[in-house]
């Protein structure tokens, strides 16, 4: 495969034209690439200085077969590609003078990719981040159904989803969004673009709470869910994405998709019984840059 088949641009109108159908081909596989680069134009990924023109497509015999580009914390986002074909794309960035924070994909490709630009550069690759991508299937609700409701969040209810993305971001350490959050930057969150859905007890109490995207090529992703500590363990956080699930469905979303954390059985267990199916796992890799030689 020979290196110039990669197609760079700092054009993103001119990717989204490009790509746009691809993308969209499998949009649960995609959901992030979708989401990121359906933001509005300014609220997007931003390719500047050294690393301009990170928007990438692999095209091979006129078809597009994978797209890359660079987040707005410089690392490098990937849809999932053949080890030889990530190896090459390693060697061609190299080539190019990019330097990637890191890079996130599917673990298979990540761990590839990784590993090429490790022999490229000697920069060892370190991971900071697993996940468990699921896609649902048919739509259980929660057995037994806690009481109350869900009421989609308004314009009045704005300080109290600011006060439960900081809890979460604090749960999983979220530390970029957790420091934008504390400095009032709402709008460099991931979650400022989302529609949010509390679940309220029958007396009105707000005691879980649910996020979702915008959808993009009929796909939402479900994300964060979080349920206020003094009320875990009751099944609210199971009833609030059970509500949004079905709220996107009913808008006419294909594929509902959410992300869950290897390491918390509880909430992996839940999604399942949902019925949410596993579909991938993804993986990150940081980038230690390498010692210069003495």
């Amino acid at each position: 495969m020979r290196p110039d088949e990669w197609h760079l641009t700092e054009d993103l109108d001119d990717f989204h034209a490009r790509a746009g159908d691809f993308l969209r081909s499998r949009p649960a596989l995609h959901n992030t690439l979708l989401t990121d680069l359906e933001r509005p134009r300014g609220r997007g990924p931003e390719p500047s200085g050294p690393e301009a023109g990170a928007f990438g497509r692999l095209e091979a015999d006129g078809v597009i077969r994978a797209v890359c580009y660079r987040t707005r914390r410089g690392y490098l986002s990937l849809t999932p590609l053949a080890a030889e074909r990530a190896a090459t794309l390693a060697a061609h960035l190299t080539g190019l003078g990019h330097q990637p924070r890191g890079v996130i994909a599917d673990h298979d490709t990540a761990t590839a990719f990784a590993g090429a630009w490790q022999r490229h550069t000697g920069a060892a690759p370190v991971p900071f981040w697993r996940t468990h991508l699921y896609r649902l299937g048919t739509l259980t609700p929660p057995r037994p159904h806690p009481d109350g409701r869900g009421r989609v969040a308004g314009g009045r209810d704005h300080e109290q989803v600011v006060r439960w993305c900081r809890a979460f971001c604090a749960d999983v350490d979220e530390r970029v969004s957790l420091d934008a959050l504390d400095a009032g930057r709402w709008a460099d969150t991931r979650f400022a673009d989302k529609h949010f859905t509390f679940w309220e007890t029958p007396d009105g109490t707000p005691v879980a709470m649910a996020g979702a995207t915008p959808m993009v090529g009929g796909m939402v992703r479900v994300d964060p869910v979080s349920t206020a500590a003094p009320f875990r363990g009751r099944g609210y956080a199971g009833a609030v994405t059970a509500a949004v699930s079905r709220a996107a469905l009913d808008a006419g979303a294909t594929d509902v998709v959410l992300y869950a954390d290897p390491a918390n059985p509880t909430s992996n267990a839940l999604y399942q019984r949902l019925g949410y199916v596993r579909l991938r796992d993804f993986t990150g890799y940081r980038f230690t840059r390498a010692e210069p030689a003495r």
